[in-house]
């Protein structure tokens, strides 16, 4: 627990941020305005989403199935015994078209199956990081393949993915018990060592570019092809994957979770706009989330950084920034004030591309502090005109707790203020709305700390009331909220995609194929 010196500490409560739908309608709650208006930029016309589906015949078959349900309305399944009647946090699913305006034909995908036996083989080659490229590449050809010899237009390619992809192909992946053989790798190694002139140029190939990780090695891969959807065979068909006692081998959301979710993020990767937006933003405000990421290989200190790009909107871009050694302790960063200025340029040449100005208000959110040589290249970097602003987000871990009487912890929302820069802030916790804390534990709030300012620094409370709005712009998923701004909350994620030696994407591209 803190110790705090004698001294009363102000607490603040912010509202819960409302979000903007069709026909300029509000609600904090993404299925009440997705059920009631619809998306925002909602289209006339129901639009068809077309999809491209890779997966086992099995994993394209239990998809099709979803596609149909997802065109019907999917109710809650009813309570269990120890369950209130009333589960407000759970929303029956109202159909795609009705809550989207999209639709899917489950009969005209383009679809190519890939052979179980061959994603088994390939799974259990020796070398992991060779066995996860093997895999990657029987997807990916498939959709390269489909760009080259096929006309059909495809939106979003869906990847089904089996449970020996998740099992076997992820970082310290347990395959004890398979039968594991060499492949060309393992192979080319053996005829080197065979060659005396040869035997110590062992030199370490491109397959250890990349982390051996379907997930990030799919997403680094797609990033010159398309935005991607990854389902689990297991998500989508629980009941056909059962353990010996009749019970479903992992534990899944309800179906009108899944749903809702799902529904999002083909909506948020196959259309110009995301399906709503924060409403009541200041008009002009630009937020960034920096992101680090150590590289792979001997140099300690060199990472990656990048940038993720928000506006009111709520869409996003990710800026890839330069590799160097910004990497100055164990979680501290600092850019060099060349890196920093390229950086600053990039956001602030794409914000004026879309909005044909400079903005006002430039936040940088990061979870370390600022030195003085990037600081000053942000400051100067940015136009005359727009006020940059740093702000630090950490995360705790249970240093800090707020309790109150009651069955249920802390209200999200809550603030408590230690002096004029710095703030614990909980953005999870009991949501009046939904009669409940959806959480394991009390929750831990986040430390924010309002460090420099260009210009004038605005009150802590705006920069504690826009970090709770950007709890609520997580389009991979349709929650209430979210425990981290959107600004931090993809940050690793990114990261882990950017340094992957196969990450071949543009320098400034749409978010959503990141996620």
């Amino acid at each position: 627990m803190t110790n705090f010196p004698e001294r009363s500490l102000q607490v603040l409560h912010f509202n819960e941020p409302l979000l903007e739908f069709n026909f300029k309608q509000t609600t904090p709650h993404p299925k009440d305005g997705l059920f009631l208006y619809g998306p925002h930029e909602k289209a006339k016309k129901t639009k068809e989403v077309r999809v491209g589906v890779i997966g086992t015949p099995a994993g394209i078959n239990y998809f099709r199935k979803w596609a149909a349900l997802l065109k019907k309305g999917i109710p809650v399944p009813p309570p269990g015994k120890t369950e209130k009647q009333d589960r407000l946090h759970l929303a029956n699913f109202p159909g795609l078209e009705e809550a989207f305006g999209i639709s899917l034909n489950e009969t005209e995908f383009v679809a190519y199956p890939l052979d179980l036996k061959v994603i088994d083989a390939a799974t259990r080659i020796l070398n992991l990081h060779e066995a996860v490229k093997k895999v990657v590449k029987l997807y990916a050809d498939r959709t390269k393949k489909h760009r080259e010899n096929d006309e059909r237009a495809v939106d979003l390619w869906i990847l089904v993915v089996p449970e020996i992809i998740f099992d076997r192909c992820k970082p310290n992946a347990r395959r004890a018990g398979l039968n594991l053989e060499f492949g060309d790798f393992e192979k080319r190694k053996k005829n080197r060592s065979d060659l005396p002139l040869l035997k110590e140029v062992l030199t370490e190939e491109d397959v250890f570019d990349d982390a051996p990780d379907f997930h990030r090695q799919v997403k680094a891969e797609y990033l010159t092809l398309s935005p991607t959807q990854i389902v689990r065979e297991t998500t989508i068909a629980p009941d056909e994957f059962k353990n010996k006692a009749g019970y479903p081998l992992r534990r899944t959301q309800d179906a009108a979770t899944i749903a809702w979710n799902l529904a999002t993020g083909l909506y948020y990767k196959s259309q110009p706009k995301p399906p709503w937006k924060l409403s009541g933003i200041r008009a002009g405000v630009c937020y960034i989330g920096l992101v680090y990421k150590t590289l792979p290989g001997n140099v300690a200190d060199h990472c990656c950084c990048a940038a993720q790009m928000f506006l009111s909107e709520g869409d996003g871009v990710v800026f890839r920034g330069a590799n160097g050694p910004w990497k100055k302790g164990d979680y501290d960063y600092h850019l060099s004030a060349t890196a920093a200025t390229d950086l600053i340029n990039k956001v602030v040449g794409t914000y004026k591309d879309l909005h044909g100005c400079d903005p006002q208000e430039l936040f940088i959110h990061g979870q370390t502090y600022f030195n003085e040589e990037e600081w000053k290249a942000f400051e100067t970097a940015a136009p005359a005109t727009t006020n940059v602003v740093g702000v630090r987000i950490r995360t705790t871990s249970g240093e800090t707790k707020l309790f109150r009487d009651g069955d249920y912890p802390v209200l999200r929302g809550t603030a408590m203020l230690l002096d004029d820069k710095s703030a614990y802030l909980w953005t999870n916790g009991y949501i009046p709305q939904l009669d409940t804390y959806i959480g394991p534990e009390t929750p831990n709030p986040l430390f924010i700390t309002a460090l420099r300012s260009k210009a004038k620094m605005p009150l802590l409370a705006t920069i504690l009331s826009d970090i709770m709005g950007l709890t609520k712009i997580n389009y991979n998923s349709c929650n209430y909220n979210d425990g981290l701004p959107v600004t931090v909350r993809f940050a690793k994620m990114v990261g882990e995609v950017l340094t992957m030696g196969s990450a071949k994407g543009a320098d400034r591209q749409p978010f959503k194929y990141y996620i």
